[in-house]
């Protein structure tokens, strides 16, 4: 079998009467599969296969230079890279409406294995992606190989970040949010400065948020990403405006609501999202479940479209609103849905897949409570009734993985932070930034000052990376990969930190890693290139 690598370097090759039918003249005049092809949201008969058409991608139009009519893309799955065994082909239209975007939702697959899928139009064809069906839901898989990241800012670096992960092969890419930002350029800069610049305004209209995801989705490593794997994916605030809270902007906006339907509308058209998930006006249905057989159930939550407005402002606040038990972060109706589906999972593994800090975090040595009220501190009985709801449902295993916040974090969770005794009966694993802040600065997590006395707190770093993690009926693993610079391209990943959970036992365990010696007979230069790393407790 090719190595998912194999689809990664793809390109548009003329294929004329592909389905018995000359190439028409009326066709686009040039490639119009400039923004690469997609998947996600795997099933056990199928998935969501993506592209859009733009032969022109950053007209400021946000139309791609593609005429106003609709066009006919035919969509092929087959078990092989050379399509020479299809599993499934049609045919689907390109509506202007949508951008001219594409989602095929093939049924009736086999479950657990690896597909390969393309696009055409007329007598274009489109790079060829790697994607998987879920395994069967009565099926305990062996292992789960998944990648998480969240905050890709254009400007503030280079995606090597997003080729790391490709090259890593991963079979479920989870971005946890902040895919595009809204900024005009230069006015997010890094401490470093800015490598490149966002074309076009701030994001306010459709136009706008269509060209914005046309200049990130032109990014040869983000596409490399996306050709790989299928991805599961929720958005944070940046999609449409910093740090919004339902229906209220960060600063006041008479047209926030126009511009919410706009970042919705333009969201769901460039994400390999079902067609179920179609936005409604400001609203998208974004929180579902990816079920992984037995072995993990992915509960992908959204924190910004039905939250509370925070209660003292965005920064750290000793703030009486954050207990209230009226205010929620998900809304009454999405936490309902969350505590049901955790009775109903069953799962070795139930992963809230959200966007951000859900442990406390308390910036006050002393007495006073001073915790960020865009997390979830700021609500914190919303997260006392999500927490108490997967005890009630004696979930077996409950992980958080989490983004936003620009650093990698580990938490243990317990229902009662104030307690310094109460049991941790949950885990959270926050992914850095793969971009947003610049290169970043290592450091020695013992130096932080929130470690200290926020003993729930296990791990920090300032770098920019992703976390690669390894799930298994007997334990759930996880790296935390750093890249050194992202200022310029072509970075390697490095393992900064590893933790294991074992199963039925709530808690981060700490992995090192030592260095094996290998077989004597290498010379020394030969044992240093080809150095084996084992994994093993603290020394």
């Amino acid at each position: 079998m090719v190595s998912r690598r194999g689809v990664l370097v793809g390109g548009a090759v003329v294929v004329a009467g592909l389905f018995g039918r000359p190439a028409s003249a009326e066709g686009p005049a040039v490639d119009p599969f400039t923004l690469g092809i997609a998947s996600g949201d795997p099933t056990p008969d199928g998935f969501v296969i993506w592209t859009r058409l733009a032969v022109s991608p950053m007209a400021e139009d946000g139309l791609g230079g593609m005429a106003d009519r609709a066009y006919e893309v035919w969509w092929q799955v087959a078990h092989d890279e050379h399509f020479t065994r299809l599993a499934a082909s049609g045919m689907s239209w390109a509506e202007p409406s949508w951008a001219h975007s594409v989602h095929v939702e093939p049924r009736g697959l086999e479950p657990g294995r690896e597909y390969f899928y393309r696009f055409g139009v007329d007598r274009w064809t489109s790079p060829t992606g790697r994607t998987r069906t879920a395994p069967s839901r009565a099926t305990l898989p062996t292992s789960l190989e998944l990648a998480f990241l969240s905050c890709a800012q254009y400007e503030h670096g280079f995606f090597t970040g997003y080729r790391r992960i490709a090259e890593s092969e991963p079979e479920l890419i989870v971005h946890l949010g902040d895919y595009v930002y809204e900024y005009a350029a230069g006015v997010y800069n890094a401490p470093s400065g800015n490598v490149r610049d966002h074309a076009g305004p701030e994001t306010q209209t459709l136009a706008d948020y269509r060209q914005r995801f046309a200049q990130y989705k032109l990014d040869p490593d983000l596409q490399a990403a996306h050709a790989v794997a299928p991805w599961a994916v929720v958005f944070d605030d940046h999609e449409v405006d910093n740090n919004w809270a339902g229906p209220v902007p960060e600063r006041p906006n008479p047209r926030f609501e126009r511009r919410r339907t706009a970042a919705m509308r333009a969201y769901w058209e460039n994400m390999p999202l079902r067609n179920a998930r179609q936005p409604r006006g400001t609203v998208l249905p974004l929180h579902r479940r990816v079920r992984w057989g037995q072995l993990a159930t992915f509960h992908l939550l959204d924190t910004r479209q039905y939250r509370d407005d925070q209660g003292c402002g965005d920064g750290y606040r000793d703030c009486p609103a954050a207990s209230d038990p009226a205010r929620s972060i998900l809304g009454a109706a999405q936490e309902k849905w969350l505590l049901e589906g955790l009775r109903r999972s069953g799962a070795t593994w139930d992963v809230l897949a959200q966007q951000v800090f859900f442990a406390q975090r308390d910036r006050d040595p002393g007495p006073v409570l001073s915790t960020s009220q865009d997390a979830w501190d700021g609500y914190a009985a919303s997260r006392r009734r999500v927490v108490q709801g997967w005890l009630d449902a004696k979930v077996r295993n409950a992980v958080v993985l989490t983004g936003d916040v620009h650093a990698h974090w580990a938490a243990d969770v317990k229902l009662d932070f104030a307690d310094p005794h109460a049991p941790v009966v949950g885990s959270e694993l926050i992914c850095t930034s793969l971009t947003t802040g610049g290169d970043g600065a290592d450091s020695d997590p013992a130096t932080h000052p929130f470690l200290g006395h926020n003993k729930h707190l296990r791990f920090y770093n300032g770098q920019r990376g992703y976390v690669r993690a390894t799930v298994t009926p007997a334990e759930l693993s996880a790296d935390f990969m750093t890249l050194p610079y992202v200022h310029r391209a072509g970075a390697p990943a490095q393992r900064k930190a590893g933790f294991v959970i074992a199963d039925g036992v709530p808690g981060l365990q700490r992995r090192y890693l030592r260095p094996f010696a290998g077989p004597q007979s290498l010379s020394p230069q030969d044992q240093a290139d080809h150095t084996v790393w084992a994994e093993t407790e603290r020394p």
